[in-house]
């Protein structure tokens, strides 16, 4: 049944002129006012800028005013265009802006999207004032006619009561295009001028990924902590009391057959090498060290540990955050294990510094050189982990030595 009425002449008709129409029509008129009083005041600001430019102060005050004046018209025409047809029509992404006066127009002036909506601004009264002026102009001069028809009407005047009427339904039907036209046509420019462009849109989805990525980077280093405090509190301790109650065995029972005792003193060793194996590899993971007092206290037991001397410099006057601190220590680590595997050295040098937002760290050694990404996972493995964070890894190793490697972390 409802299928067959919204087919029915009548439906048609009364859709012509349903609500949706007569919003068309309320959002030209109220965007004219609106677009008339944002051209003015931008313009008038332009002016006083330009006429007092010798005061330094009035322009850079009206600047200010002239790029918030842009963004609060640009949220009321993006209310206007919600109320009145519905189209929403998100908002451009933006930046921390400066609390430098002149940091803060450089900004803008820089922010082609500031350029996109002022250009709308400046269009919106042409788009607004022709659409009003033919909108009203049918509606008014429908019903006019209407009147001089049936006045015509009244008088016996036959033949202009019929001009009149055609004039007045030829007004009267075109009145629900001319809004829905006009309508269409700001909505268009609206969307391309006020919305977020195609570079915009790339914008707020790399900031999305990359937030999304440092929240993946974030857990995976709470589960690496989480792991390193379970094997620590749990394993280790069972390899201990093992390894404890195997020595006990190998030191009391000495009447045992030779067989058992044999048997005894080589579980004995394997468990203390698995000991030695797990803490190595809780070490690795994320040292509690490194939690409780910082990168530098971490990365002295590292160079502690090596099998070659390691100068290390650490020069850090603010700790940075818990991923920047585990991906450092995890190249300082990487990197001496490769040293002590590959590099032949006769010791190494590691030096980590903060300079402003950015944390940088260096790994020397006077081994053989010949460390190449593209053929090797281990520097390939720290050049994905230092990427995790945004990060910059460079490896300077010639063939015959030294090898360098330069990292680049930020810290915000």
């Amino acid at each position: 049944m409802s299928s067959i009425e919204a087919t029915t002449p009548w439906s048609r008709i009364s859709a012509h002129w349903s609500a949706r129409t007569w919003l068309r029509t309320a959002h030209l008129v109220t965007g004219l006012p609106i677009a008339l009083l944002g051209a003015a005041v931008i313009v008038g600001l332009t002016v006083a800028s330009v006429l007092f430019v010798w005061t330094v102060v009035v322009p850079v005050v009206a600047l200010l005013l002239f790029f918030w004046i842009v963004r609060l018209l640009t949220r009321v025409q993006r209310s206007r265009f919600a109320a009145f047809l519905d189209v929403d029509i998100p908002p451009v992404p933006r930046r921390p802006l400066s609390r430098n006066p002149f940091g803060r127009l450089l900004q803008e002036a820089r922010t082609r999207s500031t350029w996109r909506r002022l250009s709308y601004h400046l269009l919106a009264p042409l788009i607004s004032g022709v659409g009003a002026a033919s909108v009203v102009g049918a509606w008014a001069g429908g019903l006019v006619t209407a009147a001089l028809a049936t006045r015509s009407w009244a008088m016996g005047e036959t033949w202009q009561s019929t001009v009149f009427v055609l004039v007045s339904g030829t007004l009267l039907v075109s009145g629900p295009w001319v809004a829905r036209g006009f309508a269409v046509l700001d909505v268009i420019a609206a969307e391309a001028l006020l919305g977020p462009s195609l570079s915009d849109q790339l914008v707020l989805r790399v900031e999305t990924l990359r937030e999304s990525r440092a929240g993946v980077v974030d857990a995976a280093d709470a589960e690496r902590r989480r792991i390193e405090r379970d094997l620590h509190d749990g394993t280790q301790q069972r390899l201990v009391s093992l390894a404890m109650n195997l020595g006990m065995a190998r030191a009391t029972l000495t009447d045992l057959p030779e067989p058992a005792r044999e048997v005894i003193v080589q579980a004995h060793e394997e468990a203390k090498q698995a000991l030695k194996e797990l803490r190595d590899l809780v070490r690795g993971l994320h040292p509690a060290v490194l939690n409780d007092q910082g990168l530098d206290a971490a990365l002295s037991g590292l160079a502690a540990r090596a099998p070659f001397p390691v100068r290390l410099d650490v020069d850090i006057s603010e700790r940075v955050s818990a991923t920047v601190e585990a991906v450092a220590f995890f190249v300082v680590s990487e990197a001496l294990t490769n040293i002590t595997k590959h590099a032949r050295a006769s010791g190494a040098e590691v030096t980590v510094e903060r300079r402003g937002d950015r944390l940088y760290l260096a790994v020397h050694d006077d081994g053989q050189g010949g460390a190449d990404p593209d053929l090797g996972t281990g520097l390939r493995g720290l050049a994905h982990r230092v990427g995790s964070v945004d990060g910059i890894l460079y490896v300077d190793s010639p063939s015959g030595g030294p090898t360098t490697i330069r990292v680049e972390l930020p810290c915000a």
